[in-house]
């Protein structure tokens, strides 16, 4: 079955979204002195093409941090699902303010969204430090020491081989007294638009089966 894919623009209310669940890890305050960015309403965005980008070229290999400036300017990368054919997984809703969300039978929930407009927070070609921005403006309290390594699939074609997009993940366990959270963000310098997926379970065991199930059911999809 083919990836239902959707594509989200929204502005700054993404932002303040992320930092409700970051509140389950304890960093829920964001830096009044961090630029903010700029609002725009909700449409589709115009298809534009680059010259010499070579968008079947950029899909067909890994997206590491250090490669985000072979992503064009202008189109967001969107972010597909099946996670609803997992047992156990359902959708709670669909573009509702930009946001997908499903919750699991065992307590787990799942928000995904694509944010565009976050031009004042991009480090010019550095995706490692604009994603690191992106977390600071969450929460200036954040140490980017804390921030790890993660990778979600990239590309939805199930008759090619898989190739994987890198993150970087906040994450809680149960162990620190706080709810077992990850969030997987990372800020695309070049089309200046971001991506979260946030993912909260009541205990650590029911997280680690959760992530298992996102890392092999969702998609970050590269413009075309």
């Amino acid at each position: 079955m083919a990836f239902n894919v959707r594509r989200r623009l929204a502005g700054p209310v993404a932002l303040g979204t992320i930092g409700v669940v970051l509140a389950a890890c304890s960093v829920n305050v964001p830096d009044p002195s961090a630029p903010k960015p700029s609002p725009s309403e909700s449409t589709l965005a115009t298809p534009t093409i680059t010259p010499g980008h070579d968008a079947d070229a950029v899909a067909a290999k890994d997206l590491p941090l250090a490669a985000g400036g072979t992503l064009a300017a202008g189109d967001p990368v969107t972010v597909a699902s099946k996670l609803e054919e997992v047992p156990g997984w359902s959708v709670v809703h669909s573009g509702l303010q930009g946001e997908d969300l499903y919750r699991k039978s065992d307590g787990c929930t799942l928000s995904a969204r694509v944010s565009v407009n976050q031009g004042p927070l991009v480090v010019a070609g550095d995706d490692a430090a604009s994603t690191k921005a992106l977390f600071h403006y969450l929460d200036a309290g954040i140490d980017a020491e804390n921030l790890k390594p993660a990778s979600l699939r990239w590309g939805q074609d199930s008759d090619k081989p898989q190739h994987s997009v890198e993150f970087l993940a906040l994450e809680s366990s149960a162990a620190t007294g706080a709810k077992p959270v990850v969030v997987l963000a990372r800020l695309f310098s070049a089309p200046a638009s971001s991506v979260y997926i946030s993912l909260a379970c009541p205990d650590d065991a029911t997280l680690a089966k959760a992530r298992a199930d996102v890392e092999a059911k969702l998609a970050v999809i590269p413009p075309s």
